[in-house]
């Protein structure tokens, strides 16, 4: 390795066009790199999810679910399942290892699946195979309101949408509070019956005359042609005139029995944004795309689009995370320079101007060298890789620091710039890998963490690796280099060279300041070893003991200051899309209106969303919340204790309040398991414990996952007498 070091000191030319080089490459590595809010960690999660209108919950475990186990439980690789089984549907809920591979479980999970799909019921839906990646989390909400009709709304988001959807960079584009256009047949029962019609015949009728067939080709012996048979609905006419009934040479048609006309599917959701009816259109990126470049391409095309669209719609962005990303990583850029710059006040201070300039050259060329390293290993700029520069600024100088004034030694002595540099590389090769090393040690052991709080945090030791080795690098190949030409032995301060003469002499108690002092210390220290160790033991004893009985508890990761919380409102009973949204509306009214509250993006009906956590499974809204840029309100936690009193005493349901902090994806910090094959046994053990962590102090937001109490309609159907009148289980259920 020192012969390396001394072929690029004897190639003065050679080392400093790589230093160009390098460094123009990080210049282009920072400004390309992608820059996103956290790591993108592959989370371990998949779950598969099968649709079935009207299963009930016991039905579904025993026909969808149980299936599903029995396959999948053999999975190679698989470290928990968990299954839910609930009106019309089931889910299955995978977890693997951290540092599995995502392309083979899911190839394993879907040859499992393939196995257990012949074993469902017959009319159920294919099953769904859904991937858990918050990196797919919309990174900005397009919101389109205005007193205009619900057609030209979703026209225009559609519109809008295809739009979107076609912007590099944007994975997907989803609408979020539409309503489906349908033609809805309106039957006279009187007339099906004097026409002699059944339920059946109109269902058999319209399915079978909404179809495109391909009807193969027809070979003439001079060419072979194409055949389909277009035959799907397109007007409403189309479906007026289909014929129900023949009786001879009379024909019964659709419109003898029945309207059509063109309107909406009745509602199962309601999206509001701040107090008015909306839709949304939810924008992803793709992953490794620059957050900032995909957000500002999606507003360019947006305000494109704006000009041709009806008056009376207006248009706003929800949840832009670039905004967030941009204000963090400039904060974080400007507490680094920051760093840097109070780092080079105490070089230069200590070496002298000419000196520390060289040794703080090794700053920002370290920077560059870890920014190319990253880039090129398709890394992007996060939280916490600029955490980690943060914590090298004030290390990787030492390395430069060690070579520089070895250097300065030796010209006082009278060696050349040349030489002296050349002397510094090679004399101090390895107290300068041995130091890097000592630092990396202490780091290394994180990348091994397991686990996905493992993945996102091994970002940190694996930027201080890159940096910290380039740093080793710059100091024993260019800094020598760059002191060949611009070095010169520094004159030292008049008190520090009188202090060296005094303490070579022997007068130590004539040193004067704090460099005497410091002197002396040392002296006593070294003359007296087992008074200084025995000094240190007992520190260390009253610090362990200070700190198992006076510190303030632990915490996973550092609560940071929260610019957006869900609120899940909670209620049970059968209620319907209408009753949901009135309570859902009773919570919205509170926080409308309160001070540093930016936006309010209400979804009555559904419990999807949220910011990648579950929310409690009886969820009948959620409405998420976004603050002003925090200058403007100052620290959020004076506004969500607010939020949280205001949403207090709600007659008939309850809001529990999350707020969306940084870090790994860890669910709330207290999860009970119970498990037994005795579900009454289950139930009631579950009950008692629920009501005794409800007497808990510290505990808040408490839920667990028993079924719901709920009404249900179950028609028994006496089949012969169904025979009599031509009917069946069928076709009652339809």
């Amino acid at each position: 390795m020192i012969s390396l070091v001394e072929w690029f000191l004897q190639r003065m030319r050679l080392t400093l066009s790589a230093l160009s080089a390098l460094l123009f490459m990080g210049t282009l590595a920072f400004l390309w790199i992608p820059k996103e809010a956290d790591p993108d960690i592959p989370v371990p999660f998949f779950n598969i999810l099968v649709f079935h209108p009207g299963i009930s919950p016991e039905d579904a475990e025993r026909l969808i679910v149980r299936p599903l186990e029995t396959q999948l439980k053999t999975v190679e690789g698989l470290k928990r399942m968990n299954s839910t089984a609930a009106q019309g549907y089931a889910a299955v809920n995978l977890e693997f290892d951290v540092n599995f591979d995502k392309e083979l479980a899911r190839q394993r999970i879907q040859e499992k699946v393939d196995l257990a799909r012949p074993k469902f019921p017959q009319d159920a839906d294919e099953p769904q195979i859904n991937e858990f990646n918050i990196a797919l989390n919309p990174v900005i909400s397009v919101v389109l309101s205005g007193s205009v009709p619900e057609r030209t709304l979703l026209q225009t988001a559609k519109r809008i949408k295809r739009e979107l959807e076609s912007i590099n960079g944007v994975l997907s584009a989803e609408l979020s509070g539409q309503r489906e256009e349908v033609l809805e047949v309106i039957i006279d029962p009187s007339k099906l019956q004097s026409y002699g019609v059944t339920g059946s015949d109109l269902f058999r009728v319209v399915s079978a005359n909404n179809q495109l067939i391909p009807a193969g080709s027809v070979d003439t012996g001079r060419g072979r042609f194409a055949v389909k048979v277009p035959g799907l609905v397109e007007t409403p006419q189309d479906v007026l005139s289909l014929p129900v009934k023949v009786s001879g040479a009379g024909i019964v048609r659709l419109s003898d029995i029945a309207d059509v006309r063109r309107t909406f599917q009745d509602a199962t959701t309601y999206l509001r944004y701040n107090g008015k009816q909306a839709i949304a259109i939810e924008v992803t990126k793709r992953i490794g795309e620059n957050i900032a470049d995909t957000i500002n391409r999606v507003k360019t095309a947006v305000s494109t689009a704006q000009a041709s669209i009806p008056a009376g719609i207006k248009i706003d962005y929800s949840f832009d995370q670039s905004y967030w990303i941009e204000s963090q990583l400039t904060h974080l850029t400007n507490a680094i320079l920051l760093a840097i710059a109070l780092v080079m006040v105490v070089v230069v201070a200590a070496l002298g101007l000419r000196s520390g300039l060289i040794v703080g050259f090794a700053i920002p060329a370290s920077f560059l060298i870890g920014f190319l390293c990253l880039w090129m290993g398709g890394y992007t700029l996060n939280m916490m890789i600029m955490f980690g520069m943060v914590i090298t600024v004030g290390l990787l100088v030492d390395n430069g620091i060690i070579v520089v004034e070895f250097a300065d030694r030796k010209m006082t002595e009278g060696y050349s710039k040349r030489e002296a540099f050349a002397q510094a590389a090679r004399r101090m090769f390895w107290p300068v890998v041995s130091s890097t090393a000592v630092t990396l040690a202490a780091f290394a052991p994180m990348l091994f963490w397991p686990g996905v709080s493992g993945k996102f945090m091994s970002y940190l030791p694996l930027t201080m690796i890159f940096i910290m080795t380039a740093s080793m690098v710059v100091a024993l190949i260019f800094l020598p280099a760059i002191g060949a030409i611009f070095g010169k032995p520094e004159e030292a301060h008049p008190q520090t060279a009188k202090a060296v003469h005094l303490s070579e002499s022997g007068n130590l108690y004539d040193i004067p300041g704090w460099i005497g002092a410091y002197a002396r210390l040392v002296t006593w220290a070294v003359l007296n070893p087992f008074k200084v160790l025995g000094l240190v033991a007992l520190a260390l004893i009253a610090i362990t003991y200070a700190l198992i009985n006076f510190n303030k508890g632990v915490e996973f990761f550092v609560q940071t200051d929260a610019n957006e919380a869900t609120a899940y409102i909670r209620a049970r009973g059968n209620l319907s899309a209408n009753e949901k949204l009135e309570l859902v509306l009773e919570a919205e009214k509170r926080i409308l209106g309160m001070p540093h509250v930016r936006a309010i993006y209400t979804v009555s009906g559904s419990a999807g969303g949220g910011g990648g956590n579950q929310p409690p499974i009886d969820t009948i809204g959620r409405i998420a919340i976004e603050l002003m840029p925090y200058e403007e309100r100052g620290p959020s936690s004076r506004i969500w204790p607010e939020v949280r009193k205001r949403l207090e005493n709600m007659p008939g349901m309850f809001a529990e309040l999350s707020e969306n902090q940084g870090g790994p994806p860890t669910g709330k910090a207290i999860q009970v398991e119970i498990g037994s094959e005795n579900y009454l046994l289950l139930d009631d053990t579950t009950n008692r414990v629920r009501k005794y962590m409800d007497t808990m102090p510290g505990l808040r937001d408490l839920e667990d996952s028993r079924s719901l109490p709920g009404i249900e309609w179950a028609l028994t159907i006496d089949r012969e007498e169904a025979g009599r009148f031509g009917a069946d289980v069928g076709t009652v259920g339809a």
